[in-house]
């Protein structure tokens, strides 16, 4: 009898602090697979647990800053508080795991992850600017996952460069097919040109013996879907079905690069 008034409020809570972009879970869940699975750590779970928090308040915490008279923001409150402790308590967690000192990545989350959140305060969050610095501040986040596994640095900031040779590319390449898509007169070379340099780039890495061949070959896969969705013979795909066939993708490369590299 008592639970069922407070099912509707755990609801609508649910529906508070989930976000509605599919490019946002797979901007904030593929590095966190990716870090966990190619540096598994207990620390690492506690930092993963903190991200989480993190992606999980961006709404509510809009909503409770907002102005207006809105009937949510008493429920958003509530949900900044406790997702805010989470995260509080992970990195406490990490750090009391893996020691302080292993935490220096998130010195470099810092910039990116403030950039986007002085455009997402001002509404902006869609702005190119303000998509390459989220993208980045997340394509950051194996790089402290790796450096809590213990991880030299070299081979943490490989990991952290291949998930941005993920990351960047595909922010570029989707808001030029979604652009051209609405009929606005949008170059593809600066797309194709950043996809074919993650594939440079992560190629001297695994010729380094930093990351294995199948990121490269990854970076490769990604850089065809730039030349298909970019190229003359384009598809016409909705928004919605491009974000979702781009997280299939994701997840999918990502899983298997955390296994070729923990292998």
């Amino acid at each position: 009898m008592n639970s069922s008034p407070k099912a509707p409020g755990w609801r609508e809570a649910i529906e508070l602090i989930l976000p509605k972009e599919h490019g946002g879970w797979s901007l904030a869940l593929e590095p966190l697979v990716l870090g966990l699975g190619a540096a598994p750590s207990a620390a690492g779970g506690a930092l993963a647990g903190a991200v989480l928090a993190g992606f999980f308040l961006r709404r509510p915490l809009r909503l409770w800053l907002g102005g207006g008279a809105d009937p949510r923001r008493p429920r958003a409150r509530r949900c900044v508080l406790l997702l805010a402790a989470v995260a509080a308590g992970g990195v406490a967690g990490a750090a009391a795991l893996a020691g302080p000192a292993r935490l220096w990545p998130l010195l470099l989350v810092v910039p990116p992850g403030a950039a986007f959140a002085w455009f997402d305060a001002r509404g902006a969050a869609r702005e190119a600017a303000a998509e390459f610095a989220g993208a980045m501040a997340f394509a950051l986040i194996p790089l402290a996952l790796a450096s809590l596994a213990g991880w030299p640095a070299a081979a943490a900031l490989a990991l952290a460069a291949v998930m941005a040779a993920r990351s960047l590319p595909t922010v570029l390449t989707l808001r030029t097919y979604l652009r051209r898509g609405k009929g606005a007169a949008v170059s593809s070379v600066p797309a194709l040109a950043l996809a074919a340099a993650a594939v440079a780039g992560v190629a001297v890495l695994a010729r380094a013996q930093l990351a294995p061949w199948a990121a490269d070959a990854a970076m490769a896969i990604l850089l065809m879907r730039t030349g298909i969705l970019l190229g003359p013979a384009r598809p016409r795909f909705r928004a919605t079905t491009v974000g979702i066939a781009e997280s299939v993708l994701g997840a999918i490369l990502v899983i298997v690069l955390a296994f070729s590299w923990f292998a």
